[in-house]
């Protein structure tokens, strides 16, 4: 297989290419750097500097390379800054998203592999439900409306050009390699803070001091290992949510953070964020009948903590 993965220098994707590479596989990365960083692309890996957004370089990274499978993680993936700047969120993920597609097409691509959003195209997940993906979408930020634009587009490009395509839906997705620095994940937040002995602030769910919003929090490694079964042909199912089905509230986190850390800070009740639902739970159990046993929150967390541990030790 020669696999392209957009946004392959990031959190996720870099992962992917990880995994790929541990199968042989011939791989190229294409990232234009701006929250991915060049020491996360595999050395064995070809490597693209290049933005989605700019058709002609997308368009000359395929012809060089000449995937056979596409893994597009590449993304603006913050809800916040959807919320702040929504028609950058949509250069950025659909017209950039239509940019990959289109190459894809042009370049007879075998097999596409979407990274959309669980934890925000289902809207607001009402007490006592997970979401299934027959759940009707509510997407109500513009992130989630630019995720579930470029499934709908799937389809059509499906159909009218024969694309082959998986759409896996993911969950909050936390683990190594995340970035703390701006619009970032709020586990990666919690670690740098915590380790450094900052506050960190417990965003309200609904009223200022509850525990803050629900959410299911998927470790990279089952992201990873949803992604390369996807790209082998494991996963039937045109749509796959990606997530645990176990719900973790903010102050939770936070206190399993410290726990595993062995650090104690100040958690400060904070207003609510703007864009933020309040409840969101992903039904996994399709994934978990594919691919077997999830990594638990617990375990997850224990190792991401481990991982920041050891980067604040080397560089100081």
């Amino acid at each position: 297989m020669r696999l392209l993965i957009t946004g392959g220098a990031g959190f996720i994707g870099s992962h992917i290419a990880d995994k790929a590479i541990a199968k042989d596989w011939d791989v190229a990365v294409l990232d234009n750097l701006v929250s991915g960083r060049r020491e996360n692309v595999p050395s064995a890996a070809e490597f693209f500097e290049c933005d989605i957004r700019d058709s002609s370089a997308v368009e000359q990274a395929f012809a060089a390379f000449k995937p056979t499978a596409v893994s597009h993680q590449a993304a603006q993936a913050s809800v916040a800054v959807s919320v702040r700047e929504p028609q950058m969120d949509a250069e950025v993920n659909i017209i950039g998203s239509l940019n990959i597609l289109s190459a894809c097409v042009a370049h007879s691509v075998e097999t596409l592999v979407f990274a959309s959003t669980g934890g925000a195209i289902y809207g607001e997940v009402p007490a006592g439900i997970r979401a299934g993906v027959d759940f009707a979408p509510v997407p109500i930020s513009p992130y989630a409306c630019s995720k579930f634009s470029v499934e709908k587009y799937l389809e059509c490009f499906c159909i009218e050009y024969g694309l082959k395509y998986t759409v896996l839906r993911y969950a909050n997705v936390y683990g190594p390699r995340q970035d703390p620095h701006g619009e970032a994940g709020v586990v990666a937040i919690f670690c740098n803070r915590i380790l450094a002995g900052e506050s960190i602030l417990i965003n309200a769910k609904r009223d200022v001091g509850d525990a803050g919003c629900i959410r299911d929090y998927v470790f990279i490694e089952d992201v990873a290992r949803a992604n390369i079964a996807a790209l082998e042909g494991l996963i039937p199912d045109p749509i796959l949510n990606v997530g645990t089905g176990q719900e973790t509230t903010t102050q939770q986190l936070a206190e399993i953070l410290q726990r595993e850390t062995g650090k104690t800070v100040e958690m400060k009740p904070h207003d609510r964020r703007a864009g933020d639902i309040e409840r969101s739970l992903l039904d996994g159990d399709r994934l978990i009948e594919l691919r077997g046993p999830l990594v638990s929150i617990n375990d997850g967390l224990q190792q991401t903590a481990q991982w920041f541990q050891q980067r604040l030790n080397v560089s100081s």
